[in-house]
């Protein structure tokens, strides 16, 4: 970055935000047109922002339900401030893994474009930050967002290092990416979603940080009873059918499912913000708000 203490962006959303490092790790702060910086207590650092953790482990997802943990524990290394980055560099950054043999073909897949603004999500150890700077290009912008400290502290190093001037790394929460309103034209979520534990908040927060009619592209481990590994049938909650399903309900039109070369493990699916709320497959509860 031209600044990696402190730049603002208004990402052409019209909304003007501030990225702020603390202790090595990035936040978002919005910036009030005629205040400057907001306070703290209408910024994401706030937990009035966001939905509140409860001691017995659910969340309110803004329509006062709790919601409870899908799959308990399943982030628990992930939130350990100890976590080894080497070792996960070691497990992810293999070829015999299926997503690092396949990168080109994912990212010719996704079909980025000069300009476009991409939300890495889970974006882990980095692996398709670099291809993706140099894709979006100087008027484009990666935003690479994980709940692991330690990841996203390995990002900025590599941004650092790599003269990527176009990527900002995020510390996001776990039930909400932590990203301004439409300020994304891409959602991105590798061997990702199964991690979300409260996957209604997580999807409404990604969905309101997309432009309308942004992609998501979910790629993910095929689970299959009698024929996917023990490992992820243990790992992975549910299957493709079951996700689609999730990702639909929470306002997002399902588009297509990419054949991928290589892949036998998983599966990429895309799918869209619709224009308007007035589109089939628009939030109902995000749609409530404006009657």
């Amino acid at each position: 970055m031209r600044d990696r203490n402190r730049g603002c962006r208004s990402q052409a959303t019209g909304l003007m935000f501030c990225w702020v490092l603390l202790g090595g790790i990035f936040f978002a702060l919005p910036l009030s047109s005629q205040d400057g910086p907001l306070s703290s207590q209408d910024g994401p650092l706030s937990s009035q922002d966001g939905p509140l953790s409860s001691q017995d482990g659910t969340r309110a997802d803004g329509t006062g339900i709790a919601q409870e943990s899908v799959k308990p524990g399943i982030n628990e290394s992930f939130l350990d401030p100890n976590l080894n980055v080497d070792e996960f560099v070691a497990r992810f950054e293999v070829e015999s893994r299926e997503i690092f043999s396949s990168r080109e073909s994912i990212l010719r897949l996704l079909d980025l474009k000069v300009g476009d603004r991409i939300a890495d999500v889970g974006t882990g150890t980095g692996l398709f930050v670099e291809p993706f700077s140099e894709r979006v290009g100087g008027e484009g912008w990666v935003f690479a967002l994980d709940i692991a400290g330690p990841f996203v502290q390995r990002v900025g190093r590599l941004a650092e290092l790599r003269s990527l001037a176009n990527v900002t790394p995020v510390l996001c929460g776990e039930d909400d990416v932590r990203l301004p309103p439409a300020s994304i034209d891409v959602g991105f979520l590798c061997d990702v979603y199964h991690h979300f534990e409260f996957p209604r908040q997580s999807l409404r927060s990604l969905h309101r940080a997309l432009r309308p009619g942004g992609t998501l592209v979910v790629i993910d481990f095929e689970r299959i009873p009698g024929v996917s590994r023990e490992w992820t049938i243990n790992h992975v909650r549910a299957g493709k059918d079951v996700f689609r399903k999730e990702i639909e309900e929470v306002g997002f039109e399902f588009i297509e499912e990419v054949k991928v070369p290589g892949f036998a493990e998983n599966y990429f699916l895309r799918f869209r913000r619709p224009q308007s709320l007035s589109e089939k497959g628009s939030d109902p509860l995000e749609a409530s708000r404006f009657h």
